[in-house]
């Protein structure tokens, strides 16, 4: 890629943003008359649906005509009818056709699917075009050289419903619409083709060729930030070989890919021994990971990703990774829809007021608010109305309003409020456990590189297991933070009358050997998520992770870790 081409290419990218960010500039200061012609859009675009016409929407005046009409709805409430558009029927939810089904990320459930049409794909873009125009805008030198849209392994390639619609999007930068996703692949530092490699220890060589080959990588941009931690520790383990390879010119993945799609990176690659030589120069220089990924990519002025809630903790661990580069948080885009724009300066980030309709249930009960009604400090549940036949449907997304751009709330992500583990009644709650395992972790001082709280069954009974990686504590410390999660567990009522009704058996600690990060993608991959999909969590519904992690179950007892060894 020429020096000239990023610029160019980047620079139409902004010019074509320009227009919808300018017009959600001036949104932020007329929410009420934005959100009111977001919902009438939505409501004429639908009306000849089976669902409009059943729910009267050529009749429904106001937002109160809609409230009284439709009511809040779960996932499960239309999955009688997502199942029909699956199965081929039209016009169920929406009027337009259905272009695709997206399946959730499916990380403490079944997988669902979302119905994808033209009109939410142009909500997603009415959010992401701003966010695109802030990044170039707030930081200039983005505009001069290439960008890493983390593209991951397709779950399940080529899947298509009994009606024939597909199954999930092509890539990851399908969000941002054809004309974004021309533009990124343009700029692209990786080739897209990747996500069609699906065995990992090639698609994470391939991944980190082709990235050691950008020393002008200006942006990083992924979902989860485990998954930038773990590309970066095989970078380590392998950057010898990688740099032999790029200064040849040579594509030898560990794996053999098919001939074709290896034709596809080995077109691609040239001889680039100058290059080859920094990255060994970057190495034999020595000192901590961060000063040696600033001089292999000396120009990377942002990393983005999750930032909130659960991932809070590892997008922090970025910036010892990263020193002197900003970590962005993405704000809150679910499968359903676009919640909040990403924007530079400000803690939050602002609702995205030209995407959908949204609604807010306050915590601790009450009528649903509108976003011109929302104070700041205050917590509420996300319900959101979109183009793509979602109408009144809660998210369970819990965020909390950190203030206000001019009218527009900013929000901020805190977790999920439908995630809760209730196997007997214990109604364990993910951001109560990761609120107990911060303030146990803190108070024991000590730093995991990996934590987890998830249900195992034991030959006591089924317990609840602390999974942790720490180099640098000792068992016997490691069993006094498990004892002190515990006491903290059972300061919920709930989770106490399991204990003292014997459904449960007292915590137990499982002690990782290693590669606990990594360990947890395989595991959430093996129960069909999609590596861009798998969201970071303290607290896991499923259990049986024993199998997954290599380690073994402190205090004794009888346990198989995953070479099936008894420990």
């Amino acid at each position: 890629m020429s020096s000239g081409a990023p610029l160019a290419v980047n620079g139409l990218w902004l010019l074509a943003s320009l227009p919808e960010a300018l017009a959600c500039r001036r949104a932020l200061g007329r929410v009420a008359v934005t959100q009111e012609a977001v919902l009438k859009r939505i409501l004429h675009a639908n009306r000849a649906s089976d669902f409009g016409r059943r729910h009267r929407f050529a009749t429904l005046r106001s937002v109160a005509d809609f409230q009284a009409a439709v009511p809040l709805a779960d996932y499960d409430d239309r999955a009688g009818e997502i199942t029909a558009i699956a199965a081929g029927d039209r016009q169920v939810l929406t009027t337009e056709p259905v272009l695709l089904l997206a399946p959730t990320s499916g990380s403490v459930s079944g997988r669902k699917l979302i119905p994808y049409t033209a009109a939410l794909q142009r909500e997603f873009r009415r959010g992401i075009a701003p966010w695109c125009a802030d990044l170039f805008l707030s930081r200039p030198a983005l505009l001069f050289g290439p960008a890493y849209w983390a593209v991951t392994p397709a779950a399940r390639e080529g899947e298509r419903s009994a009606g024939g619609l597909r199954i999930g999007f092509a890539d990851d930068s399908d969000y941002l619409g054809p004309l974004g996703r021309l533009f990124a692949r343009a700029v692209q530092a990786v080739p897209p083709e990747v996500r069609a490699i699906g065995e990992m220890e090639a698609f994470w060589y391939t991944t980190l060729l082709f990235l050691l080959g950008q020393r002008e990588l200006r942006l990083v941009s992924v979902w989860n930030p485990t998954f930038l931690t773990i590309l970066l520790e095989r970078l380590h383990l392998g950057w010898e070989a990688l740099a032999d390879d790029l200064g040849a010119g040579r594509f030898a993945p560990p794996t053999p890919l098919p001939p074709e799609l290896a034709a596809r990176f080995v077109a691609r690659l040239r001889p680039a021994p100058a290059r080859a030589a920094q990255i060994r120069a970057a190495f034999s220089a020595g000192g901590a990971a961060g000063a040696i990924h600033a001089r292999l990519w000396p120009r990377l002025g942002l990393v983005s990703c999750w930032a909130d809630g659960p991932a809070a903790t590892d997008a922090a661990a970025l910036a010892q990774l990263f020193p002197g580069v900003p970590i962005e948080g993405k704000g809150l885009l679910a499968t359903e829809g676009i919640v909040s724009i990403p924007r530079h300066g400000g803690a939050g980030c602002p609702l995205a007021l030209r995407s959908h309709f949204f609604e807010f249930l306050p915590e601790g009960g009450g009528a649903p608010l509108l976003a011109q009604h929302l104070t700041a400090g205050d917590t509420y549940d996300v319900v959101v109305t979109t183009g793509g036949g979602l109408y009144r449907h809660r998210l369970h997304d819990r965020v909390a309003v950190t203030g206000f751009a001019g009218e527009c709330p900013r929000l901020r992500f805190l977790g999920k409020a439908d995630l809760i583990a209730d196997r007997f009644g214990e109604k364990l709650h993910e951001e109560e456990v990761r609120r107990a395992v911060a303030a146990v972790l803190g108070a024991a001082e000590t730093a995991p590189a990996f934590v987890l709280v998830a249900g195992e069954a034991l030959e006591e009974g089924f317990a609840y297991c602390l999974y942790i990686e720490a180099p640098g504590a000792d068992d016997a410390a490691l069993r006094q933070v498990g004892g002190a999660l515990e006491e903290r567990l059972l300061e919920n009522f709930h989770y106490r009358y399991c204990r003292d009704l014997g459904q449960l058996a007292p915590l137990r600690v499982f002690r990782i050997d290693g590669g606990g990060r990594e360990a947890w993608l395989q595991g959430c991959q093996a129960r069909g998520q999609r590596l861009g999909d798998i969201k970071p969590a303290t607290l896991h519904r499923g259990d049986d992770w024993s199998r997954s992690f290599r380690g073994r179950l402190l205090e004794g007892g009888v346990w198989s870790g995953v070479d099936g060894e008894e420990r």
